[in-house]
Formats: C-alpha cells, structure tokens, sequence
C-alpha cells in the first residue's frame, strides 16, 4: 500500500499525511511540482518529528511517477468518482492517487488511474479535507487488506 499526492497545494496538508505516512508505515510519493517550498516550514510543522520517519519518493512530475516500477493498481480517490471507497475491494499493494487541493487531477491522470473510488458525504457539500480524506481512505484500505499495525 502507498499514498501518492499529486502536485499538492497546502504544505500542512503534505506534513499532516506524512505523519499518517510514518504512523501507519506506508510509503508516500510527492508527484511535484509542489504549491510551496518542500522544505516549508508549515510542513514540518505539521509532520513533527514523524516527517522524518515517513519513506518519502519526490517525483519531479506525472511522466516521472508513472516510470517508476509500481506495485499494483493505481486507486485515485475523487469527490468526482461515482463509487463509494467503503463498496470496493482494496488489495494489498494498491497506491492511493489523491489529487491538489485546489484542482484534483487533470483528465488525462484520471484516464490513467485503475480505479477511481469516493468518500461518500453529504451531497451539498464540495470536498474534505486532503489529509482528513488521506486518512480515512488509508485506514480503510489498510481494514481491508489486514495492514492495519
């Protein structure tokens, strides 16, 4: 199992996941460019101490991401997908694909993604935070899978 952001906005977003990264000892890659300098200090700020424990893979861009050798299937989570994340079937070496903040994923990573799955919510709402969604996806596909620590 692994996170994969992309091109992410907010640096506390990016800290708060690395933490849950660290915590749940799942790798994470930063698909860049990045809305902010890596080394913000938000980011650090919000990943503690637990930034550093995190196995962290900067990608300098999609076509660099998509290069490198990946275990199993791409799962990109959207407020856009129409199935819910607790009605598919995650499998141990899924990569999570969660888009930036301000703009989700262009189409042509949508086309690319095995999946596309959503966190079902209220429908008169827009979108959850990225990190609270980070989790919630995480600690599901973990469930599934028996990869919960």
């Amino acid at each position: 199992m692994r996170i994969a952001l992309f091109q992410p906005d907010i640096a506390g977003n990016v800290g708060t996941i690395l933490r849950l990264s660290a915590c749940f000892g799942v790798p994470c890659d930063i698909i860049e460019p990045c809305g902010f300098p890596f080394s913000d200090r938000a980011l650090k700020r919000a990943g503690m101490d637990y930034a550093a424990l995190a196995h962290v893979a900067r990608h300098a861009d999609w076509e660099v991401f998509r290069a490198a050798p990946a275990p199993g299937r791409l799962v990109l989570l959207s407020s856009k997908a129409s199935g819910s994340l607790y009605d598919f079937a995650f499998e141990a070496d899924d990569q999570l694909l969660f888009g930036s903040e301000s703009a989700g994923v262009p189409e042509d990573v949508r086309t690319r993604a095995d999946a596309a799955v959503r966190i079902p919510m209220r429908a008169d709402l827009r979108s959850l935070n990225l990190a609270v969604s980070a989790g919630i996806a995480l600690a599901e596909a973990l469930r599934q899978t028996g990869q919960l620590p």
